[in-house]
């Protein structure tokens, strides 16, 4: 951390080149309790604005971020690696989020609920809670961090969006379009900080009173400090944490596109997406083929520096992730498993790793890898294949493949995760989708008619029409 006219700020290297890929401000706690205190001064404007006009500014919202499209790009690719490609996708959706975003603001209704007594309107209304904090990692920084913005927005809140410390220009881009897009002055909050200071900022927002929710994108252990934290303070949070994917491969499964969705699912983005296929669990029917075609596909996935041509995967964030990645494969291999696919990484940039045979004693069987590494777990039946999935503590997202629908429906009744797809990949977002999951993976639902109950409160009011009769 330096000081720089005054102001203290901390830089972000370039995973690959380690040059300078932005600098940032270090704020103070007293710094990001003033930008609570500013959102909640703008909030009340905010709320009583009708909904035509939400919807034309939130519109104008997603135009300034598109807009910004190649910056977007640029400052992903540099602060963590990420490739063109995945960048651009991340700007994509984060558009369409917010467009989403200006289609709730006339969806958000209350109700006439009759009432037994006489002459009594009975009304359920949502209403805004005021300053939502919204907390969002660097894996999908455009992704995640319109996320963090735009229902709250579409519900009347204002927002205080605390960047992660791993790609600060990333996401104080999104804040920049919010207020290009005509957002009034101080609704969205940015706050960056240091490193070393993520727990106390962290902790003082959420203990500020004018903070009323909390949504909160990144690792399992982390969401359980914010949880315990809020929960001091009776304020909800909305958690989207970890995951250990499963994708099924069934008896009848079309290979061909199980493979294609494993491949892209396990490697999008290196691995380092909540939903990313951690586990394919494939039964022992049809195991021997399909990993020799999984071989031959992940085979043609290169990893090199996102900013040259052509390359599939990119970097991982850190140094950290490859040694994570090669301890989970070393203790696998150590135990009986064999090692299909994979490689030394040059630096950050690390090949995809497959690793089959793999069982409950190793690690890579219950810890989330969050890099480029999948594991095959070998199911007797389709029976089995429904216990290995759920053999886990995450419970996000989840897919299977088989050819018979029914089938599909049926297993995935029985699969425990917020998600789960038939013939699709694991990774799979839209903006109008009810996105979370249970058990270790959080709680509470992103996106479309479902985020307007997590940053709404629901209250009763009622008229009397006729004079009232009274038992004192």
């Amino acid at each position: 951390m330096t000081t720089r006219d005054g102001i203290a700020t901390f830089d972000r290297r370039d995973p690959i080149r380690g040059a300078v890929a932005s600098t940032a401000t270090a704020m103070t706690e007293q710094q990001a309790l003033q930008v609570v205190d500013i959102a909640a001064g703008a909030q009340p404007g905010w709320a009583a604005t009708g909904p035509g006009e939400k919807r034309r500014t939130l519109l104008q919202v997603a135009e300034a971020l598109a807009q910004r499209s190649e910056d977007l790009v640029a400052c992903m690719c540099a602060e963590i690696g990420a490739t063109p490609a995945w960048a651009l996708f991340n700007v994509q959706l984060a558009v369409t989020m917010f467009t989403e975003a200006a289609a709730l603001t006339t969806q958000i209704v209350g109700e006439v609920i009759p009432s037994d007594r006489p002459g009594c309107l009975s009304m359920a209304i949502p209403e805004p809670v005021g300053v939502v904090l919204g907390i969002a990692p660097w894996n999908a920084p455009v992704i995640l961090g319109a996320r963090a913005m735009a229902t709250p927005l579409a519900c009347g809140n204002a927002v205080v969006f605390k960047t992660s410390e791993i790609c600060p220009s990333t996401h104080r881009i999104i804040v920049e379009a919010c207020r290009a897009g005509g957002l009034p002055d101080g609704l969205v909050g940015l706050v960056t900080h240091a490193p070393q200071d993520a727990a106390a900022i962290v902790g003082a927002l959420i203990d500020h009173p004018r903070v009323r929710r909390i949504n909160f994108t990144g690792s399992t252990a982390v969401g359980r400090i914010v949880a315990l934290r809020a929960a001091a303070q009776l304020k909800p949070v909305l958690l989207e944490l970890g995951g250990k994917a499963p994708l099924l491969v069934l008896h009848d499964a079309d290979l061909d596109e199980a493979v294609k969705a494993a491949a892209f699912g396990a490697f999008m983005n290196q691995g380092q997406i909540c939903m990313s296929t951690e586990r394919i669990v494939v039964v022992d029917a049809v195991a021997v083929d399909f990993v020799d075609r999984f071989r031959t596909k992940v085979s043609t996935m290169q990893a090199a520096d996102p900013r040259t041509a052509g390359a599939a995967l990119g970097a991982v964030v850190d140094q950290k992730t490859v040694a994570h990645v090669n301890a989970l494969v070393a203790d696998a291999l150590s135990k009986g498993a064999t090692l299909v696919s994979g490689g030394a990484a040059d630096g950050v940039v690390m090949p995809p790793h497959v690793v089959d045979g793999v069982e409950r004693e190793m690690r890579l069987y219950h810890e989330e890898s969050f890099g480029p590494v999948v594991a095959i777990l070998r199911a007797r039946d389709e029976e089995d294949a429904i216990r290995l999935a759920n053999d886990t503590e995450y419970g996000l997202s989840a897919s299977i493949f088989t050819r018979d629908i029914a089938r599909g429906l049926k297993v995935a009744r029985r699969i425990r995760s917020g998600i789960c797809h038939i013939n699709g990949a694991t990774v799979h977002d839209e903006a109008q989708m009810p996105f979370g999951g249970v058990n270790g993976s959080g709680y509470g639902r992103f996106g479309g008619k479902a985020g307007i109950a997590e940053f709404t409160d629901l209250r009763w009011l009622t008229v009397d029409t006729e004079p009232g009769h009274f038992p004192i």
